[in-house]
């Protein structure tokens, strides 16, 4: 089971890794800076679409329950 404090860890690494989020229900987020998203204690706000200034035009909220698995996003993105 995933928890806040490992999604945590991963935000806050030095140096920083992009990861990916797979949830339950097929779906996926791509985290590629520390600043895309935000740790609950049962819930993950997600930065979508963000601008080349980093901010974010809308967020998803994810339950962290519903996270099945968190994968170095180097290893899974096309390139």
């Amino acid at each position: 089971m995933i928890t806040a404090k490992q999604i945590r860890a991963l935000i806050q690494a030095c140096p920083f890794q992009p990861f990916r989020l797979c949830l339950a229900d097929g779906s996926h987020y791509d985290i590629t800076n520390h600043d895309m998203a935000f740790v609950g204690k049962n819930t993950l706000e997600v930065g979508l679409n963000c601008d080349s200034d980093g901010f974010a035009e809308y967020f998803a909220r994810c339950s962290i329950l519903h996270i099945n698995n968190l994968e170095d996003l180097s290893e899974t993105a096309p390139k």
